[in-house]
């Protein structure tokens, strides 16, 4: 029998799928863990960057910014993990879908504001300019991270597989 190589590929593809979903959720995990972490140490900071998008009245942008850091974390450290992988990529997606259009919208208000999402955040000096693009660019990358994490949440090395007896590697005789 000759194989054809769509045929090829589409075996293949059973067997790469884990991998690329691990290293999309430790990819998204550093990610949160990058970000809550560079928040965590200043707060007020956090909120004052929630509180520049101009969405929310100050007293709820100020706690949004305050839990956001802790938020962040604790998705990083599930991903890291691989516990509820779909779930926690359901709340990324959430999450970053909120983040996209805070920036579009602070970009369509002619907002001139510093995303906060790694840290400091808030209102530019004078004569500084946004990066509203590549902001939006990077977590649209992020969301198809998490995407991929939603429709294949089973990943190698994960308290997921550890908790099913599953194994994320599907054998080659299937």
């Amino acid at each position: 029998m000759i194989v054809t190589a769509p045929r090829i590929r589409a075996a293949r593809w059973p067997a790469v799928r884990p991998w690329i979903g691990l290293a999309a959720r430790l990819g998204l995990a550093t990610v949160w863990l990058v970000a809550g972490a560079a928040k965590v140490g200043d707060l007020a900071a956090s909120g004052r960057a929630v509180n520049a998008y101009q969405l929310l009245p100050y007293d709820v942008a100020m706690v949004v910014g305050a839990a956001l850091p802790f938020v962040e974390l604790a998705l990083g450290a599930i991903l890291l993990v691989g516990l509820a992988t779909r779930l926690a990529g359901g709340v990324s997606a959430a999450l970053l879908v909120v983040f996209v259009t805070g920036i579009v919208s602070a970009w369509s208000r002619g907002l001139a504001i510093d995303c906060g999402c790694f840290g400091s955040g808030g209102q530019l000096a004078a004569g500084q300019a946004p990066s509203y693009l590549p902001e939006i660019l990077r977590d649209l990358g992020f969301l198809a991270l998490a995407g991929f994490l939603l429709i294949w949440p089973r990943t190698p090395v994960s308290v997921d597989g550890w908790l099913t007896g599953e194994s994320a590697v599907e054998d080659d005789d299937e």
